[in-house]
């Protein structure tokens, strides 16, 4: 009896410790998982692809990109041209970050004027993101680095348009 007794309690004490062993080893496992797996922003700070052939004249998409706000609009044929503006097959877009430059706040779309407006502070850009004389905005809304390819559009990656803009000094 004494020796059936022990056989049990050492059964008992192996499987309790066997489940232990169970649920710190996946405990373990599912802290290092999550440890090791790339956050969410870190996901978001690589190449954002936008697929421009979907767009509607003067009609604002906003996509994120780096936890930023990214404007895209595609100009109309009476809407001013601007060297600003980024060329798909015979089209033109406005493309830019879509945060005010005099305090970072982001500037709503006003489409009867084809102009951004920043509540905060009356700042105004027009349709090409330049901002307008004798307002709060000291500069234009920045260009994100871009790539052009086919009809899509690339953030994150410095292509040859975007190499044109810098060295012409459109953008930061």
């Amino acid at each position: 009896m004494q020796n059936e007794q022990k056989g049990r309690r050492d059964f008992l004490g192996m499987a309790l410790g066997g489940t232990a062993l169970v649920g710190i080893g996946g405990g373990i496992g599912y802290a290092a998982y999550h440890t090791w797996k790339p956050l969410p922003s870190v996901k978001a700070a690589g190449f954002t692809t936008i697929d421009l052939s979907t767009a509607k004249e003067n009609e604002l998409i906003v996509e994120k990109w780096r936890g930023k706000p990214i404007f895209i609009l595609k100009k109309t044929a009476k809407m001013d041209k601007s060297d600003r503006d980024i060329i798909v097959g015979n089209d033109r877009f406005h493309v830019s970050i879509g945060l005010c430059t005099h305090l970072g706040c982001i500037p709503a779309y006003k489409k009867d004027t084809h102009t951004f407006f920043c509540a905060c502070h009356g700042g105004v850009f027009d349709v090409s993101g330049v901002n307008e004389p004798n307002l709060p905005p000291p500069s234009p809304l920045e260009i994100p680095p871009f790539k052009i390819a086919g009809n899509t559009l690339v953030l994150g990656e410095s292509g040859p348009e975007y190499k044109k803009m810098l060295d012409a000094g459109l953008t930061a």
